[in-house]
């Protein structure tokens, strides 16, 4: 059995990282493993400019823990009134790597998102004629759709008409779900696909049965277990469309057992280990560094990191059950299940 695995250094290829309070204290759990991430824009108000952008990244430049090397990947926030050239200079100038489509009102701080899709057909253009990678958030929002449907029917009135539309957008499908997501992103070129550690180890139940549980609900929702079963098969199986975008996002415990049930599974401290469990159960490990650390970058023209972790088995690691923040503790994920892999 190997004991040992060397990986050159992870990216995360989507990540929220709040602002503040919040931002000092979640991010060191990033930059512990990950040189790199996909910043998501949805603060409030959200990151819909340029200037907005370099104003975010230095806010987190200057939180940066003492001698962490990171780099944040900045996107711009799509609305209905974004400005072409706006998103074409802030991508010339290197500060902007994609930008992030939330459909109006679909998660966490998603109001300001897209209603009418045809009032950003000319920045979807300009994006293609650029290269500039689109990240979308896949779910529809009509209110006659059951949640657990949002997905599929995304790909069908959205998704796939987008891309016809627009011919050389690059597209990143967020933190798919289903199957109907991988099996889209097998069907498609210049497409990737973000895949998070937690949809990989829980489904619907371990939302609803026995109570429900608060810090496994997140959107997009878990779904069926055939659905989590098609995700890590996926994930394992070395396709170079899939990489890992955790969609680690804090929230305060007091947020999370709130009526609102705020979204959101914090997945940054112990996201490697839970990895790499699941791809060792799945007989995968050789394909780990590919979904963690190769298949991203590719897709964004970016070189794989030089740096090197190493993912060591032994007893299972102890990681806490919290973190403490200046505004109250955020809980970490359970994966439920003993996790023996530890990262130096």
């Amino acid at each position: 059995m190997t004991q040992s695995l060397t990986l050159r250094r992870p990216d995360d290829w989507h990540l929220h990282l709040r602002d503040g309070a919040m931002l000092g204290a979640v991010l060191p759990e990033t930059t512990r493993h990950f040189a790199r991430a996909i910043i998501m824009p949805n603060l409030v108000p959200p990151v819909v400019t340029g200037a907005q952008a370099a104003a975010y990244r230095d806010r987190i430049l200057a939180a940066l823990p003492e001698g962490a090397a990171f780099t944040p990947l900045m996107t711009l926030y799509l609305t209905e009134d974004t400005d072409a050239e706006d998103v074409a200079k802030a991508h010339a100038s290197g500060l902007v790597t994609a930008v992030k489509l939330y459909p109006a009102g679909a998660t966490t701080n998603s109001a300001s998102g897209v209603a009418n899709f045809d009032k950003v057909r000319g920045v979807l253009d300009k994006m293609a004629e650029i290269g500039l990678p689109l990240c979308l958030h896949g779910e529809v929002t009509d209110e006659d759709i059951d949640i657990f449907d949002r997905e599929a029917v995304f790909i069908d009135r959205v998704l796939d008409p987008i891309r016809r539309a627009t011919p050389g957008l690059r597209t990143v499908m967020e933190h798919i779900t289903t199957r109907d997501g991988v099996e889209y992103a097998k069907s498609q070129d210049d497409l990737g696909a973000t895949i998070t550690t937690h949809h990989l180890v829980i489904n619907r139940n371990h939302i609803l049965v026995g109570g429900i549980k608060p810090h496994y609900y997140c959107l997009p929702v878990a779904k069926r277990e055939e659905h989590r079963l098609a995700l890590r098969a996926a994930a394992t199986s070395g396709d170079a469309r899939f990489f890992l975008g955790t969609d680690s996002a804090p929230h305060l415990d007091a947020a999370k057992l709130s009526p609102c049930g705020c979204a959101g599974c914090f997945t940054a401290t112990n996201t490697m280990s839970i990895l790499a469990e699941v791809f060792e159960q799945d007989g995968a490990l050789d394909r780990l560094e590919g979904f963690t650390s190769l298949n991203g970058p590719a897709f964004y023209g970016l070189p794989a990191n030089d740096e090197t972790i190493t993912l060591t088995r032994g007893t299972p690691v102890d990681y806490p059950a919290q973190i403490a923040t200046p505004e109250g503790p955020v809980t970490l994920f359970d994966p439920q299940m003993p996790l023996h892999w530890s990262v130096s």
